[in-house]
C-alpha cells in the first residue's frame, strides 16, 4: 500500500515528466520554422535572380 506521501510523489515525477515533453516539442518546432523561411527565402532570391537573367 502507498503512502499519501509517495502518492504526491509520483504525480511530482508524472507532472515533470509532462513538462519536459512539452519543452521538447516546443524546442523542436523553431528549427522547422527557421528551415521554412531559409527555403522561402532561397526560392525569392531564385525566382528574382532568373528575372534578370
Amino acid at each position: 500500500m502507498t503512502t499519501k506521501a509517495e502518492l504526491e510523489i509520483e504525480k511530482i515525477h508524472a507532472e515533470i515528466g509532462k513538462l519536459m515533453a512539452e519543452t521538447a516539442k516546443l524546442n523542436k518546432e523553431p528549427r522547422w520554422y527557421e528551415v521554412t523561411v531559409i527555403v522561402a527565402a532561397t526560392l525569392a532570391v531564385v525566382a528574382i535572380a532568373k528575372l534578370f537573367i
